[in-house]
């Protein structure tokens, strides 16, 4: 006789399947982007609702252990502690990328690697330009220059049923060289005071870690207590926190031993590991809960006419949108046409024009820059006003042009098929789809 199913305990602990089916699912981008864009409109309900003063209790109320400098507000540990988990997973893959991906030699990493750059420069001269003429700060000049990777991939995998991967492949690249130049800003232009003993202890402890890289030493109990250390020491130096989770992402090894060199073979690499099992960390924990205690600004009517009338918000809009447009599609043909490196046979440069527009969805890392570029409170909700309405026009413009290209795609490969079954030539990829 079967017996009846136990039943289950409200908001108890899912079963072993159930687990790793959803951290599989947080580790693609789609469902990545859709958390953080769930978390985003739930901080925007939730700051412009009538309970916007319990959002700001929960935002502000400080926790920590202040005898080690550590006594921050809700808001603070998710932008200086859980993104660095976010940037631990972004060192891993710039760290991929360098030793076994698009950028380990110089003829393919020229064409991302001036687009980004380009991508990053025109925004900020847009930005500089507006407030220039506007008569306000330049302080939010690096505001505009990041990309959301994780946005940009959603929208771009819910869109691409036929675009070619090719896209997807110069986004990720792109987004990588990117990520490098966002941290690099954070770490020389968005510092406090230097306390070099801090400092010096943090280097130190990046040493260790290192050092245990090379041995090859495994075991997690060894490397969270040293990386938690190097965290905090880094964030009493004075530098950003989530600059020790990049360096920690660029230590862990991401080239598997062979056996050939003496140690045992792998499986996978450490970078691989971790980052298998930090993905889902920093895709449903760690993004969407600095969304969720960053993008809560107030969008009354005055607030977004602010967006359009004072020069900083505008400056970013404009950088977001036309800046990033410009400079990725500029510096992509300018390093096709004067460099030897050359733009994927598989892509046609209305594809780059789609993917330079949906680069303007500046999201996690914009918010970070904004609150850390204005010390001033009501011109970091101004800027982080610009930053969402910046993100949604650039998705607004992308996903139409993207539409097109993917519906061109799509006819592409209906007639190919025709001729081939025309000329009596089986659907190999028909076949492998339907199993026959």
């Amino acid at each position: 006789m079967a017996s009846e199913k136990e039943p289950r305990t409200f908001l108890g602990l899912p079963s072993w399947p159930e687990r790793t089916a959803v951290a599989a699912a947080l580790r693609t981008e789609t469902v990545g982007g859709v958390v953080l864009l769930v978390a985003a409109t739930v901080a925007l309900v939730w700051a412009n609702s009538p309970w916007s003063g319990s959002y700001a209790d929960v935002r502000d109320f400080h926790f920590g252990v202040s005898e080690l400098g550590l006594d921050l507000s809700v808001g603070h540990w998710t932008a200086d502690g859980l993104l660095t988990v976010f940037f631990l997973v972004a060192g891993i893959e710039l760290k991929r990328e360098l030793v076994v991906g698009e950028l380990r030699t110089p003829a393919t990493a020229a064409l991302p690697v001036v687009a980004a750059a380009c991508g990053m420069a025109v925004p900020a001269g847009v930005y500089v330009a507006t407030v220039w003429v506007g008569g306000g700060s330049t302080e939010g000049w690096a505001v505009p220059m990041a990309t959301d990777i994780a946005f940009a991939l959603a929208v771009l995998a819910v869109l691409s049923t036929h675009l070619p991967s090719a896209l997807r492949a110069f986004l990720l690249t792109l987004a990588v060289v990117d990520d490098l130049g966002a941290i690099l800003i954070i770490a020389m232009f968005f510092t406090s005071d230097i306390n070099v003993l801090a400092l010096v202890g943090a280097a130190a402890g990046l040493a260790v870690f290192h050092l245990l890289q090379r041995l090859r030493v495994r075991g997690w109990w060894w490397y969270a207590p040293l990386g938690i250390v190097i965290w905090a020491l880094t964030y009493n130096a004075g530098v950003h926190a989530t600059v020790a989770g990049v360096a920690m992402g660029l230590i862990l090894r991401t080239r598997r031993d062979d056996g050939s060199t003496g140690h045992p073979a792998e499986e996978a690499s450490p970078g691989e590991r971790t980052a298998h099992l930090m993905r889902p960390v920093s895709a449903g924990v760690a993004a969407p809960l600095f969304a969720l205690f960053a993008a809560g600004v107030t969008l009354s009517g005055s607030a977004l006419g602010d967006v359009f009338t004072r020069p900083e918000p505008l400056g970013v809009v404009l950088g977001l949108v036309v800046g990033k447009t410009l400079g990725i599609f500029a510096g992509t043909y300018l390093a096709a046409r004067f460099t030897r490196a050359r733009l994927n046979p598989d892509l046609a440069w209305a594809d780059v024009f789609g993917l330079a527009v949906l680069a303007g969805i500046g999201f996690t890392v914009a918010l970070l820059i904004g609150e850390l570029a204005f010390a001033d409170p009501a011109a970091a909700e101004h800027v982080k006003a610009a930053v969402l309405v910046g993100s949604l026009f650039a998705a607004v413009l992308a996903v139409p042009l993207l539409k097109r290209r993917d519906v061109l795609y799509r006819r592409l490969y209906k007639a190919e098929n025709a001729d081939l079954d025309r000329n009596g030539i089986p659907d190999i990829h028909q076949d492998h789809r339907t199993g026959r």
